[in-house]
């Protein structure tokens, strides 16, 4: 099969590295030739994915394509898939998820829990709802990484908000942050992920690190794994998707949001898990029986972020300490350039006892530093 890939980051990088184990003529397109998986791809094309001819161009000799971002032309998607090219997700359900607005009307419609909201349509319809105040504001649309989001919790902090399509959501308070992956074949049979628990940088609010499998009550687990796998059913649609979830202080879960796509919270499923969420992708695409999703042992997850007042040719710091632990797995994305808060890699910590975890997890984010 000829399947292709709509961007090249880390995603793609780490999934071309998945397809390496199957029979598969691996295509990608991004338009920046030294992308980190521009070089692991049988076939590189050299275009923008929110081009709707470059995509259209891309995919039309293809049998399959997926994405590996949600800003991509969806349009060229639902030519393509009206002409028999199999894209994994549907088109209608990246269209669904990649507007923060129709994503959280989508909820709503389909009654799954999540954090009260009003749209908003520019600036000066944020300035009537002061009274849903303390709220988070989100871009409808472009917002990533903790870009796009900004926090109102009064009307001094109003001129923060964005003066484009919104959604003002009511502020949680929050006990724990979830990530739970749920994979759904062409024949609608799915298997999911134990949950992660993640925990944010305050000041880049990208994830720091992550535990899984998470330490969850019995009840709360439950009802977690039960509304992620409502979410991806109501999508309708073959695939891998990451559904982000609150624990409020009252112990109700409401979902946040939805990737449809191979997700930064599963990247410890390369060591950690039987069959990784890259590996179980490619099993999708190509037809094979899901894989197994249950952990091997449980696991973290550092990110490697660019250091602040850094910016230039990459130098990696406390990467010898690092590679000499036990357990620990260092992932690098080849980018040759470092920013404050960029994501350069990621390391994943295997351990049976979930103290040896937190420990090497702090310990590796302040020895490893990406400095220029």
């Amino acid at each position: 099969m000829k399947i292709g890939i709509l961007g090249g980051g880390q995603l793609g990088r780490m999934l071309l590295q998945a397809a390496a184990n199957y029979v598969v003529e691996t295509h990608l397109m991004e338009k920046d030739p030294d992308c980190p998986a521009a070089h692991l791809c049988h076939h590189f094309t050299l275009g923008d994915i929110q081009d709707f001819d470059a995509v259209y161009a891309f995919g039309k000799g293809l049998d399959a394509l997926t994405i590996e971002i949600e800003s991509v032309n969806v349009d060229a998607l639902e030519k393509l898939e009206s002409e028999g090219v199999k894209i994994y997700p549907k088109p209608s359900a990246i269209r669904t998820i990649k507007n923060k607005v129709t994503q959280k009307e989508f909820y709503r419609h389909h009654q799954i829990p999540t954090a009260d909201f009003v749209i908003t349509e520019n600036l000066a319809e944020l300035a009537k709802h002061t009274a849903f105040l303390p709220a988070v504001h989100k871009i409808g649309q472009g917002g990533y990484d903790g870009k796009g989001v900004s926090v109102l919790n009064d009307e001094r902090d109003m001129g923060n908000g964005f003066d484009a399509p919104a959604v003002l959501e009511k502020k949680v308070s929050i006990k724990k942050e979830l990530a739970i992956i749920v994979a759904m074949n062409a024949f609608g049979e799915s298997v999911i992920y134990p949950p992660a628990e993640m925990i944010f940088d305050p000041v880049w609010n990208l994830l720091d690190y992550q535990i899984s499998p998470a330490i969850l009550p019995e009840k709360i687990l439950w009802k977690a794994e039960a509304i992620a796998q409502r979410v991806v059913r109501e999508l309708n649609s073959p695939g891998l998707f990451a559904i982000e979830l609150f624990v409020d202080e009252n112990e109700e879960v409401l979902v946040n949001e939805t990737a449809p796509r191979v997700h930064n919270s599963g990247h410890h499923t390369i060591e950690a898990n039987y069959s990784s969420q890259y590996d179980m992708l490619w099993r999708i695409m190509l037809g094979y029986p899901l894989g197994n999703p249950d952990p091997i042992l449980p696991a973290a997850i550092v990110n490697i972020l660019g250091a602040a007042d850094f910016s230039g040719d990459a130098r990696y710091e406390g990467l010898l300490e690092v590679l000499q632990m036990d357990n620990v797995f260092v992932h690098l994305y080849g980018k040759k350039k470092t920013k404050p808060g960029r994501k350069m890699g990621h390391v994943t910590i295997l351990h049976k006892e979930y103290t040896d975890l937190t420990y090497k997890a702090n310990k590796i984010k302040h020895l490893l530093q990406v400095k220029a």
